[in-house]
């Protein structure tokens, strides 16, 4: 089943805007949230078939948050991709650890997120 629907998760305007872009371009339907509470709202009203995680933000971070939706029955089968400025071999192992399915560093290679997607769905 192709990815259609994705979540994207980012506390920054800027990274939020230029990722709803480039997916929307690619055909994608996209949701926002800019922390864990927003999250967790936005998996409620419509679950994704796609999250694309950022690591640092404000409150729960992205690998606390990723944990958390990995261990919730209702969104455990919900692929979940690192998007992240930590670009640490130490970074991915404990993002993929947590649950996420891959991992990608920013600035996000266009190209690159979309082989990403297309190997998930």
């Amino acid at each position: 089943m192709a990815i259609k629907k994705i979540l994207v998760v980012d506390d920054s305007k800027t990274e939020l805007m230029f990722l709803t872009d480039l997916l929307v371009k690619n055909g994608f339907t996209v949701k926002t949230a800019e922390n864990a509470e927003d999250t967790f709202r936005r998996l409620a009203e419509d679950k994704p078939e796609l999250i694309l995680m950022d690591v640092v933000m404000p409150g729960q971070n992205g690998f606390q948050l990723t944990r958390a939706i990995i261990r919730d029955p209702l969104y455990s089968d919900i692929p979940i991709v690192m998007c992240t400025s930590k670009n640490q071999e130490t970074d991915r192992v404990w993002g993929l650890r947590q649950g996420a399915r891959d991992y990608i560093t920013k600035p996000v290679n266009a190209e690159e997120l979309m082989a990403k997607i297309k190997a998930l769905g």
